[in-house]
């Protein structure tokens, strides 16, 4: 059972399950707001947990420490989308909780989340489920090429594998499926490998009364499955697919009753006729990677609409002020590029050189250790126009040694 959601005012104590990068700037808005705030994380150096009021260091399930987070919160989001869904529900019992249980759920289950889709009408890439032997031998070969993916705790390119050709897939499951868990393995999915163009998605708010707002939609680069840019400006995206990310979107969160702030992920198709189209890829409940460059660019952030959403204020629209680029910074660039063969030497990277640019907003997460592929943090670039800021993107990848990224 929901509790009903009720205005908090300034001064309340808003709460976060996960104290993650995404955790932290939804603290920092929120203190910035004048609300007080608590973090349940199991890891003591938690980004978010360092810098909030309040942090509960329990694993998500503990009931001790849930008892504790409704004692100090009036309401709770999460940063996450594998949070247990029973620890929401347990919450949801005793105070206001968006996302929901039944929404993050869904987003925690493949076979569940496109079942979502189709149901929405929003087209999704042709797949298959793989639960045991028999649907892997009588999986449609049309699938092939594909991608296999677990259907739950996959993320940031993990927890799947591209299967070429039909050899490669008996291979393939087993390696995902995992070990036999209580009589049974991990669900998969196969998608087909699309004609894939380029990637986008669109961050939105919905809240109580269903009332939408959203980021712009935005154009997104990855490189070895993790997102590496963001490019928010007049001609990242087709004028004419906006509207239908916009329509997409906004069916998906509804139909779902979903209440907070939701990212949804899209692939974008060219046809011979070098005509776009869209299908749907995922969605996130909670803020995304891709919309961190609101902070600096629109009026009302992704975490001022999470706080909004939670406190259950009025939602406004919001407005990108100037061009942005988002630039995630990964672990490797902390590695000494004159490390010796089996030497992994870290060392800080040239920040003075990097502020010393125009538009440069430099955002790091507080983490204590750099790792390969680890996310660390991001540079938001604005400026007055788009050709400045790409001239600084392509000045900040010679200084970090980055390959050159494409302008659309």
């Amino acid at each position: 059972m929901q509790t009903p959601i009720k205005n908090l005012l300034p001064g309340a104590t808003l709460g976060v399950l996960g104290g993650g990068q995404l955790g932290r700037m939804f603290v920092h808005c929120a203190q910035r707001m004048g609300y007080q705030t608590a973090v349940l994380d199991p890891d003591p150096q938690s980004p978010a947990g360092l810098v909030s009021h309040h942090h509960i260091v329990t694993n998500y399930s503990d009931p001790q420490g849930l008892r504790e987070l409704i004692h100090l919160c009036d309401a709770v989001t999460t940063e996450f989308e594998n949070v247990p869904a029973l620890a929401l529900e347990e919450l949801a019992a005793h105070l206001p909780v968006n996302p929901s249980a039944f929404a993050v759920s869904i987003a925690q289950d493949r076979i569940r989340e496109k079942k979502h889709f189709t149901d929405c009408n929003v087209p999704v890439a042709p797949y298959g489920v793989i639960t045991n032997q028999h649907e892997l031998d009588t999986i449609a070969d049309a699938l092939i090429p594909g991608i296999l993916k677990t259907a739950r705790l996959g993320y940031d390119g993990k927890g799947q594998i591209r299967v070429k050709n039909i050899s490669e897939l008996k291979p393939a499951w087993l390696e995902l499926r995992g070990e036999l868990v209580d009589g049974h393995f991990m669900p998969c999915v196969l998608e087909k490998l699309m004609p894939l163009e380029f990637e986008c998605s669109i961050v939105l708010a919905r809240n109580a009364l269903g009332h939408i707002v959203h980021l712009p939609p935005q154009r997104n680069i990855h490189r070895e499955g993790i997102l590496a840019l963001t490019q928010v400006h007049a001609g990242s995206l087709p004028s004419a697919l906006v509207p239908q990310i916009i329509e997409f979107a906004s069916t998906v969160a509804s139909q779902l009753e979903y209440v907070g702030v939701l990212c949804v992920e899209f692939f974008v198709l060219k046809n011979s006729n070098n005509e776009f189209s869209l299908v749907v890829n995922e969605i996130a409940p909670r803020p995304h990677n891709s919309g961190h460059y609101s902070v600096e660019a629109c009026d009302v952030s992704q975490f001022e609409l999470q706080v909004r959403c939670l406190a259950n204020l009025p939602l406004t629209q919001p407005r990108q002020l100037c061009p942005a680029l988002m630039l995630n910074l990964l672990g490797d660039l902390w590695l000494d590029p004159n490390s010796g063969p089996g030497q992994n030497v870290w060392r800080e990277p040239n920040w003075p050189a990097i502020l010393a640019l125009p538009g440069v907003h430099l955002n790091l997460y507080g983490k204590k250790e750099p790792r390969r592929l680890r996310k660390m943090g991001h540079i938001t670039l604005t400026g007055r126009d788009t050709d400045s800021i790409y001239e600084t993107l392509n000045q900040i990848t010679e200084i970090l040694s980055l390959p050159v990224f494409a302008r659309p």
